[in-house]
């Protein structure tokens, strides 16, 4: 590796110098030189130097080369299992609009193949890789429009869960690196919503187990198993911190059994965290 490569070199370097440096310390009559210490203190110095830039280099390196895992592992993660994830949240929403949706409305059975219908072409958007702005905004549209046509009562129990189940759909495609809402960036310290921020970030983190598990998926993708193993937790305890990553956005899981993986928004709340430290 070129980083390994250019350390070693630096120090065998630095070591030749040193050795010639002490030798002629000493003069032809082998008498010491006057200066000789002093010259051989800012060798060291200045080799110090070289290397603590070298760690900082060494660093940035490493920060780089996980960023890149994390872009590869959700890229991977999108191709291979958008199709898992878009059979799941249909699932999900076939079952939650059949439990939530008002009973004894005559309009239930088409209500719900319209939501149904709407919840299928969103998520759909999971396959495509990426998904604009416009292109959300144009849902969100489509979903206010059918909201006016509604003609009983008891139509907003029914689009409120329409709703939540489609913002669902959004913030898994937040994780995964597919869809960013410029509302994401806000313009100053002041437009942070505490609410959200304490809920969402801090919180979530504020515990060494979950903080510990969201450091380990950064490195690579872990299993049930290696993460009880990691944090000494077992069954319910573990899965109990492993909801709460999940409910945050911080980690998702492959599938009903598979291994956990960090999202973007972990791996940038944890590189964010990093930059804290003096």
């Amino acid at each position: 590796m070129p980083v390994i490569k250019l350390y070693w070199d630096l120090v065998l370097h630095s070591h030749n110098h040193m050795i010639l440096t002490n030798q002629s310390i000493v003069s032809s009559e082998g008498d010491p030189m006057t200066d000789g210490t002093e010259h051989y203190s800012q060798e060291i110095k200045e080799v110090q130097s070289e290397i603590a830039g070298l760690r900082s280099e060494i660093r940035r390196f490493i920060e780089y080369a996980n960023e890149q895992h994390v872009d590869t592992v959700l890229g991977g993660l999108r191709k291979e299992y958008a199709e898992v994830f878009v059979e799941q949240h249909l699932s999900d929403a076939d079952q939650r609009l059949q439990e939530r949706m008002i009973r004894n409305c005559p309009m239930r059975d088409r209500c719900y193949a319209a939501f149904y219908e709407f919840l299928k072409s969103s998520v759909e958007h999971i396959r495509d890789g990426e998904v604009s702005e416009a292109v959300i905004q144009s849902y969100r549209d489509r979903l206010a429009t059918m909201r006016k046509g509604g003609k009983f009562d008891t139509c907003p129990t029914c689009f409120t869960e329409t709703n939540r189940l489609f913002e669902k759909q959004i913030e898994l495609m937040r994780s995964l690196g597919i869809y960013r809402s410029s509302q994401q960036a806000f313009s100053s310290i002041a437009d942070l919503s505490d609410e959200i921020l304490v809920r969402d970030i801090l919180e979530p983190l504020a515990n060494r187990h979950r903080f510990r598990i969201v450091q380990s998926l950064a490195a690579e993708t872990q299993t049930f198993s290696a993460l009880s193993n990691l944090t000494g937790l077992r069954g319910g305890n573990l899965l109990f911190h492993l909801k709460k990553l999940q409910d945050a956005g911080m980690i998702l899981q492959r599938h009903e059994r598979g291994d956990y993986i960090v999202t973007e928004k972990g791996y940038k709340t944890l590189k964010g965290i990093g930059t804290l430290q003096p």
